[in-house]
C-alpha cells in the first residue's frame, strides 16, 4: 500500500515539515557532490553502532562525536528513493502531527523520535560496523503520532491486487497499524540476521511507539487543560 493523501486539513501552513523536507534535500544533494567520498561520509555521519559503544574508531579522517551521530544520521539518505519515500511520508503524515503539536514542539518531537529510534537500533546490534542513515525512524515517530491522535482519518492509498491496482481511502488506524505490524515482524526476523535487508527495523518500531506516546501524553494534558 502506497499513501496519497489524507483528508485532514491543516489550520496553518507546516513550517517545519516543509523546511525538513527541504534540509534533507540540501543535505542528500551535498552528499551525491561528493561522489567516491560519500560512503567514508556515511561512516563520519552515519550512526555504527560499533563506534557508539566504543567497541572500534574511525580509521580515517574526522567523524562526528559518536552520541551526536544519532541525529546527524536522520538526515541522510541512501538514495533518491529512499530520500523520497521517507520524505512523502513525511510531508502526508507530518503536517497534522505539527499543527497539533506546535511548530517547535513539533521539531523537538521529530529529533526525539530519531534519537530514540537510532538508539533501539544500536542496542539491537551493538556491534554492527554498518552506517545507518535515513529519517525513517523519525518519521515512523510522526506516523505513530498521527496514529494516537487522527485514527480515524481517511487516507487515499494505492492498492497492489499482484497486476491489478486499486485506490481504496483506508483509516488510518488501519493503515498505520498494519505498517507497524510489518515493522514488529522484520524486526524479529532481522534479529537472527543482523542487517537484514538493509533496513533498521527496530528504529522504525521504537520511532513509532516513541511517537504514539509522546503525543498520548500531550493529549492527555491538552484535554485535562480543556475539560478540567
Amino acid at each position: 500500500m502506497i499513501p496519497i493523501r489524507d483528508e485532514l486539513p491543516t489550520r496553518r501552513f507546516p513550517v517545519v515539515t516543509v523546511a525538513l523536507i527541504l534540509v534533507n534535500t540540501a543535505v542528500f544533494l551535498y552528499e551525491v557532490s561528493l561522489g567516491p567520498a560519500r560512503e567514508l561520509f556515511f561512516f563520519q555521519a552515519g550512526l555504527v553502532p560499533a563506534f557508539l559503544w566504543g567497541k572500534t574508531q574511525l580509521l580515517h579522517g574526522f567523524s562526528v562525536p559518536p552520541l551526536l551521530t544519532l541525529l546527524t544520521s536522520i538526515f541522510l539518505h541512501g538514495s533518491f528513493f529512499h530520500l523520497l519515500s521517507n520524505m512523502w511520508y513525511l510531508w502526508i503524515f507530518g503536517n497534522n502531527v505539527e499543527d497539533f503539536l506546535g511548530r517547535w514542539q513539533f521539531f523537538l518531537f521529530y529529533l526525539g523520535c530519531g534519537f530514540a529510534a537510532g538508539l533501539s537500533h544500536a542496542l539491537a546490534f551493538p556491534s554492527s560496523l554498518l552506517p545507518t542513515v535515513g529519517a525513517s525512524g523519525a518519521i515512523a515517530g510522526v506516523m505513530g503520532g498521527y496514529f494516537l491522535l487522527f485514527p480515524r482519518a481517511r487516507i487515499l492509498t494505492v492498492v497492489f491486487w499482484g497486476f491489478f491496482v486499486q485506490f481504496l481511502y483506508v483509516p488510518a488506524v488501519v493503515f498505520l497499524g498494519f505498517w507497524m505490524l510489518l515493522q514488529m515482524f522484520y524486526a524479529i526476523v532481522s534479529l537472527g540476521f543482523p542487517g537484514y535487508g538493509g533496513i533498521a527495523w527496530f528504529a522504525h518500531v521504537s520511532g513509532f511507539v516513541t511517537g504514539a506516546l509522546w503525543c498520548k501524553i500531550i493529549a492527555s494534558r491538552t484535554y485535562r487543560r480543556i475539560y478540567w
